[in-house]
Formats: C-alpha cells, sequence, structure tokens
C-alpha cells in the first residue's frame, strides 16, 4: 500500500525540482523529506531518486511514481471536498496567500471573520506577490491566493483554476505637497514625464505594469527609487524623492506631506482571489472568499 504522506512528498519533488524546495513547500526539514523518500523507496522496492551535482534528481521511475502521485493526490483532494460539502462544516486546514496592501487591507478583518464564525477552520497565511500566490496554488502549496491585474494588463491565470472578484481597487498618483500638480483635482500620467518615479521592484507585475503604461504614453520612465510595500514608497514620496501610483487598498493613513490626486484615466486594480477546480466545492474555500469579500465592502 502506497503512503499518501510519501506520495505527496514525491510529487513536491518533482514539482520544486529540489529536496529544499519540496522542504520549503511541505513546511517540514529537508531531513524529514530525504527520510520519507528513503521510506518510499523501500515500499515500492526500486530507486527513485539519484545523485545530481549537489543535488538530486527523479529517476525514470521516480518520474513514473511521480505522475501517478500527481492524480493520486487531485483525486484526494476531489474526495475531501466532496465530504466537506456533503458536511456542510467548514473545517480542516486553509492556506492562504495575499500581494503584500491585500495581506495588510483584507486579511485582519477577514480572517478575524472567519476564525469567529468557523472555529475548527485552521488558518494558515502568508504574504506573496501574485505570480508566486499562483504558483503555489497550481503546485498545491497553497488553496487559496488574492492576487491582481490592471486593468490594461492582465494577468495570466492558468487552467484548472477557478477565479472570483473582491474588489476594484482605484488608484491615484501621491506627490509630495509641495508638487507642482498637488492642487489639481485629477491629473494626467503625461503629466509626469520630468518626475521621478518610486515603484515596485524589478520584475514585479506592479512594477512592469507601470512601465508599460508610462512607455504606451510615449514617456520613458525616470526609475529614482524601488520599494514592494505601498507606504514605504508614500515614505519616498513625503520626503520629497519622487511620486508613485497610490491604490487606495492599503493606502491609508496617507503620511503627513503626501497629496493623493486622481487619474483622468480612472487607473484600477482588479483584485480577485483565485483556488484550485478540484477543490471547488470545499465549504471552506467558499467561506474564505466569502470573508474576503465582506473585508473589501468594509474599506468602503
Amino acid at each position: 500500500m502506497l503512503n499518501l504522506e510519501r506520495l505527496r512528498t514525491l510529487d513536491a519533488l518533482a514539482r520544486h525540482g529540489s529536496v529544499s524546495g519540496a522542504a520549503v513547500g511541505l513546511h517540514i526539514t529537508t531531513s524529514a523529506v530525504s527520510q520519507q523518500m528513503a521510506k518510499l523507496e523501500r515500499e515500492v522496492g526500486q530507486q527513485l531518486l539519484a545523485r545530481h551535482g549537489r543535488g538530486v534528481r527523479l529517476t525514470d521511475a521516480g518520474r513514473l511514481l511521480a505522475q501517478h502521485a500527481s492524480r493520486i493526490l487531485s483525486q484526494v483532494e476531489l474526495a475531501q471536498s466532496d465530504l466537506e460539502a456533503q458536511r456542510g462544516q467548514v473545517v480542516g486546514e486553509l492556506r492562504l496567500s495575499a500581494f503584500p496592501t491585500a495581506a495588510r487591507g483584507l486579511f485582519p478583518a477577514a480572517l478575524a471573520a472567519l476564525r469567529k464564525d468557523h472555529p475548527g477552520l485552521r488558518l494558515r497565511s502568508c504574504e506573496l506577490e501574485p505570480e508566486r500566490g499562483i504558483a503555489g496554488v497550481v503546485r498545491g502549496d497553497l488553496d487559496l491566493a488574492v492576487v491582481l491585474d490592471w486593468y490594461n494588463k492582465p494577468m495570466p491565470v492558468p487552467d484548472g483554476l477557478v477565479k472570483a472578484p473582491v474588489l476594484d481597487d482605484p488608484a491615484e498618483v501621491a506627490m509630495p505637497a509641495g508638487h507642482r500638480l498637488a492642487g489639481r483635482d485629477e491629473v494626467d500620467l503625461g503629466e509626469f514625464a520630468e518626475d521621478e518615479w518610486i515603484t515596485w521592484g524589478e520584475g514585479e507585475f506592479c512594477h512592469e505594469w507601470l512601465m508599460f503604461t508610462l512607455r504606451s504614453r510615449g514617456i520613458e520612465p525616470i526609475v529614482g527609487h524601488r520599494a514592494a510595500e505601498t507606504h514605504t514608497q508614500l515614505g519616498l514620496v513625503a520626503a520629497g524623492l519622487g511620486v508613485c501610483i497610490a491604490p487606495l487598498l492599503g493606502r491609508h493613513p496617507v503620511p503627513e506631506g503626501v497629496v493623493t490626486v486622481p487619474l483622468r484615466q480612472r487607473v484600477r486594480r482588479h483584485v480577485y482571489v483565485v483556488w484550485r477546480a478540484d477543490a471547488d466545492r470545499r465549504p471552506s474555500i467558499r467561506a474564505a472568499v466569502e470573508a474576503l469579500k465582506s473585508a473589501a465592502d468594509g474599506l468602503g
């Protein structure tokens, strides 16, 4: 009889490509991964891992069994979903991620409500950028991820995932109170062609969106500073170091000395939650989606 937890370990190794990656994804030690794999090899009577430089690789037998493990685990997920749906109870463990401003703006209210209403549900949350959150759901490391895209730059969602909208998040330009445009009712991005931008990290989805959007308007952005969190960006704006895009979610309180002005283009981020289709019937998934929507409604 194949042990389910050992198959889960093999599946994690196949998905992450390393013992350390599998350990992080499973929230166990690298030693535990190695022990599970050694036991699985004894169970099947074949070598599943081979040394490869400083790491390991799956043997032909390991790859074959990993393919079966993926299908078996998916069927187990479906069975668990059906059982939860039949009981109608919100129980078990739920692993969630959100990009930083959503974690700050939505998770406190949503997770507190879930804990209060469903004491049998164990919650585990973390901050992850949208791409990493989606990848975590695809791999099975996460049950839900709060992600985003922009009005003019959608985020690709892989097949096999379900998504639901949480809120539309309006964005404005944040600038020092003494900026030449600070007294305006609305501004155009083209008016910031000579300003230094404070933006997100290189390669992050929101940074790529800003570069794409400015360049589509014939502006070659001048990037002075980078920061992952909105409040760090706003602190740099308050110091007079540039301007930034400031979505409403997670923005407040705006630091003293910073003014936010709406954009004429009505720039918005679309915030939504994704989960695997094979977990769609789990009451805990549905409860979490509703809690996130209620938290978004509470933002006013």
